[in-house]
């Protein structure tokens, strides 16, 4: 089913990173138009990026940076993590984009912290959701900190999956002024005078089978989109199940096919807010 398409001066942030070495035997690159990027189908090479600290305000917040060759200027991507944290496979994505062209910041919302079952995820989004000052100024910090960069261009993308899409959301609405917001089976609002407030078109891809996220939820949502004047691409998956994009290696054989058409659709969208 388809249907229409905070701010501080930060050079001093980088107070703690790690570098990872690369492995030499496997490089990424781009992907071809009938490709899915090594990370969502589990077979991402050794991690070629670095962690990172960006927020200021927190010195237990490490991101994971991902840069592409050259000298750019490279549109810029922050990456909004599942409700279990930086992990691994979000880490591996941020790679994935780097290897498009996109300087790419996998955001760390929980301080550090991963969650190792549900119980311990759900507590670590309770407690974040809490306090949604501190996710702003936290993704502002990741803004700031690509916008100074001398290899960007300037403009940035928030990208973000499951607790990641409703927080990707939440920064079209109350963050600093970015360019793109891709929602990925994240929460999602109908108010048309909050939603008023974004500037940009807006991306997203759902699954008709999620429970949390029913397909009525996403057409009022579009309508909210459509009445005040703003341009989306959003997209309605069957057969398929949430989660299904970041971890098509849990069912290939269905997830594979949208979650391929929903790469297309993101990397075009990414060229037309971010440029090629």
């Amino acid at each position: 089913m388809k249907i229409d398409r905070l701010s501080l001066s930060l050079p001093f942030l980088l107070f703690a990173f790690v570098a990872v070495t690369a492995n030499a035997e496997m490089t990424l690159s781009a992907t071809a138009d009938d490709a899915l990027p090594p990370a969502i189908v589990g077979e991402a090479p050794e991690l070629s990026g670095q962690m990172l600290g960006y927020f200021s305000a927190d010195g237990q917040v490490q991101g994971y940076l991902a840069v592409p060759d050259g000298e750019g200027p490279h549109g810029a991507v922050i990456l909004i993590h599942e409700w279990n944290g930086l992990v691994q496979r979000v880490k591996e994505t941020a790679d994935a984009f780097a290897a498009e062209g996109y300087v790419a910041l996998a955001a760390d919302l929980y301080s550090g912290r991963t969650g190792a079952n549900p119980q311990e995820n759900m507590a670590l989004v309770r407690e974040t959701l809490a306090n949604p000052e501190t996710i702003i100024a936290n993704l502002n910090a990741a803004a700031s900190y690509l916008r100074e960069r001398s290899d960007t261009s300037g403009k940035i993308a928030a990208i973000g999956w499951c607790y990641g899409g409703g927080v990707a959301l939440s920064f079209a609405l109350g963050g600093e002024h970015h360019d793109a917001t891709a929602i990925f089976y994240g929460r999602l609002l109908g108010d048309p005078e909050q939603m008023s407030r974004i500037n940009h078109e807006v991306y997203g891809t759902f699954a008709r089978n999620d429970s949390g996220i029913p397909v009525e939820s996403v057409n009022a949502f579009v309508e909210t989109l459509r009445n005040a004047g703003i341009e989306n691409d959003v997209h309605i998956y069957d057969e398929i199940s949430h989660g299904f994009w970041l971890h098509v290696d849990r069912n290939p054989e269905i997830n594979t096919g949208p979650a391929l058409d929903a790469w297309r659709r993101l990397k075009a969208y990414l060229g037309r807010t971010l440029g090629g």
